[in-house]
Order: C-alpha cells, then structure tokens, then sequence
C-alpha cells in the first residue's frame, strides 16, 4: 500500500474548497412553465383570494340560523324601604328570574340571507379565477419581456466579434495606403456606441428581472430555445366572450344584489320571538313560571322597508348595466389585441423575410466597395448600425408578438367557462 503523499498543489486546492460556500450562487434558470408555478404557487393576491373564498364559503352555513338564544337573569319587585326592604323572600311580589330567550326572523328573511351568502361566495369563486388569470397573464408577459432583453443582450457578441473584424479591415486598407488616418478611430466609436446600447439594454434587463421577481418571489434568470407560442383562435374567443370569468362575476355580483332585495322585501313580513322564565318568591309563597310571544310591528313600509326595497331594485340595474359595459369593453379589447396580433406576426414576417437580408446584403455590399476602395467608411458604418437596429427590432417584435399571444390566451383562451 502506497503511502499518502501531498502535492504541491493541494493546500490550494483545500483553501479554494473552503471558501466554495462563500461564493454567492447564481440564479437559476426559469423556464416560463416554471414561472407560472411558482407565481401561483407565491403571488400574495392569489393567497388572498383564496382566503376571501374560504371565507364566503364558512358564512353560507350560518346565514340561516336563528339568532343566538339569550339568557336572563334578574328580581322583580325588590322592596327598597320598609322593614322587608332588599329582601327577596318576605314580599310575596318579590321574584327571582331566570329565563330563555329566542328571536326568530321570519322564514323568506332568513332563506333570502342564504341565498346572499351563497351568491357572495359565487362572486369570491369568480374573482379567485380572475386574479388566477391576471397572475397568470402577468407573471408570462414578465418572463417574455425579460426574455426578449437577454436575447437581445446576446446578439453583442456576434456585434463586436464583427467590430473587432471591421477594426482589422480599416487596418488592412490603411496599411496598404488607403484611407483617411481618422478613419482608424471608426471602429473605437462604433465599440462605444455598441457599450452605450449595451448598457441601456443592461438596464432593461434589471428592470425586467425586477418585475418578474415580483410574481415568481425569486431572483429569476429566464432560459429558453426560443419565445413562446400559443394558438390564437380568434373566433373562439369571441365566441366564448359572454363566458369570460369577468363577466361571470358580474354575474354573481347580481345574484347577491337581487338576493339582497328579497332580503329586503322580507323586512315587511313579521318577526316574531318568544321568551320563558321562572321566578322564584320565598318560602310561604309558591313559585311562578311566565311565557311571552313578541311580534315586529311593520307599520311604516312607506318611509323605511319601501325605500331600501328600490335601493336594492337599483343596485341590481346598476350590475346589470355594469355587466353589459364590461362586455363591450372586453370585446373592444380583444379585437383591438387581436388587430395587433395580426399587424406583428405580419411585421415579423416582413423582418424576417425581408429586412433582415436587405440589412445583411447592404452591410456586405458596401463592405466590399470599401475593401475594394470604391464606398466611404461612413457609408459600411452606416449600414452596420442599421443592421444592429434590425436585429434587435426582430428580437423585439418576435417579444410583442408572444407577448400579446400570451395576453389573448391567458385572459381569453384560459378564461372560456
């Protein structure tokens, strides 16, 4: 058996695996699939709902009980002077009192609270769908938008690896005696220029993160092969619009409000209530048990039932109203997005099919007249800065276009009912 012997490049090595945890960890890579879990899985507005939800739902049950029975204790003609007085047990009309009472809402009263806590844990339904959608939609956009700035990020290198073959041309032609000698600075302005749009872009990129951060709970570093893409199927969507989860809690909005008028309407039936008790006199007398039945007067519906019963008719209206605005401006909406979304798969045809090789044809073109000593240095630059505008204009609306497929089916496509 061979001895354990140290090299000399171990103590390094055994320092470098010390400090390996201090080394602070880079993000990892989130897929948008990834995104989505986790957005519903931490977004705070989506805890809410669901605890609105849980809510409405444990107050359905309770809404038609009777109130809670009360219990009374008391005595009844307690003489105050005299020799009997504060005594409870010489008087024969002194009564110790103890009873049971017991109010008891009319039958439409409490079936019309039912049906008010029903149709408010519809509505917390609805909105827990809604806010679902709107996470959804956002936390997409978010992870597209800051996708789009790195892909854009990630076109530099090719950027100066040309700008570096473009510094060695103008080298090329001044040594071979060609050229103006400020021509030599060209490529450094146009290094720098390419730093400056680098750095906007860096910014953008911080600002994207930050924003996807705020649904995923996480510092995110977007990954993927290419932008994402979803099915747009236009008449379906506006086929499916009077189903749209928006327009479904409108909906339960106005069954809670018209529930609410039958509650109303059953304020101008009767209460009524009941009420026992046993009273206890002193020993020469003999005890004494008492029942009472009590009963709600309304006598005055004109100025006080009648005026909440159309306040509640109103409010219905009011919903209603509501629901069809709603559904003309979601309607606006989606063919508007739509509109766009024809208008950029279109200008992302146009980019790829058309500009993007004029843009590399006219930097070709006019780098070989250069080269050939026949084009200005101004007219290649030129042209390179057209080509940078082109690459990153496709980028960008390649991100429009997914952007807005992932609005449409996010809010229209996940949102059918």
């Amino acid at each position: 058996m061979n001895p354990l012997r140290f090299q000399p490049g171990w103590p390094l090595a055994a320092v470098l695996l010390t400090l390996l945890p201090l080394v602070p960890a880079q993000a990892d890579s989130l897929s948008l699939d990834q995104a989505l879990l986790l957005a519903e899985r931490n977004a705070p507005s989506l805890q809410a709902r669901h605890e609105q939800v849980s809510a409405a739902r444990s107050a359905v049950l309770p809404a038609g009980e009777l109130p809670d029975p009360r219990l009374n204790l008391g005595v009844q003609n307690l003489p105050v002077d005299g020799s009997d007085r504060w005594s409870t047990s010489r008087d024969f009309m002194t009564m110790q009192v103890i009873g049971l009472a017991q109010e008891v809402p009319n039958r439409d009263k409490r079936k019309a609270r039912v049906e008010t806590a029903r149709a408010a844990a519809e509505r917390a339904d609805a909105e827990a769908v809604i806010e679902r959608l709107k996470v959804r939609a956002a936390t997409a956009q978010a992870w597209i938008a800051a996708y789009t700035v790195q892909r854009k990020l990630q076109q530099f290198d090719d950027f100066y690896r040309e700008n570096r073959l473009l510094a060695a041309s103008v080298s090329a032609r001044l040594a071979g005696g060609g050229g103006a000698a400020a021509s030599a600075l060209a490529p450094s302005q146009e290094a720098a220029q390419l730093d400056e749009r680098k750095d906007q872009l860096q910014s953008l990129a911080a600002q994207a993160r930050a924003t996807l951060r705020r649904w995923v709970g996480q510092d995110p570093d977007v990954q993927a092969q290419a932008f994402p893409h979803w099915a747009v199927d236009a008449p379906e969507y506006l086929q499916a619009l009077h189903g749209h989860p928006a327009l479904a809690a409108y909906a339960a909005m106005t069954r809670e409000a018209q529930a609410q008028v039958h509650q109303a309407e059953a304020e101008k039936q009767s209460d009524w209530g009941w009420q026992v008790d046993y009273q206890r006199r002193g020993p020469d007398f003999s005890n004494m048990v008492s029942l009472q039945l009590s009963f709600q007067l309304p006598l005055f519906t004109g100025s006080r039932q009648g005026p909440m019963i159309e306040a509640r008719r109103a409010q219905v209206r009011q919903l209603e109203d509501e629901q069809q605005a709603a559904l003309r401006e979601h309607q606006a909406q989606l063919e508007a997005d739509l509109a766009e979304y024809q208008r950029l798969q279109r200008a992302v045809a146009r980019s790829r099919q058309t500009l993007l090789p004029l843009a590399e044809d006219q930097v070709r073109l006019t780098l070989a007249d250069y080269r050939a000593g026949k084009g200005a240095l101004s007219e290649v630059l030129a042209a390179r800065r057209q080509r940078v505008e082109a690459r990153l204009q496709d980028i960008d609306l390649q991100g429009q276009l997914a952007a807005t497929a992932a609005r449409l089916h996010f809010i229209y496509g996940e949102g059918r009912v």
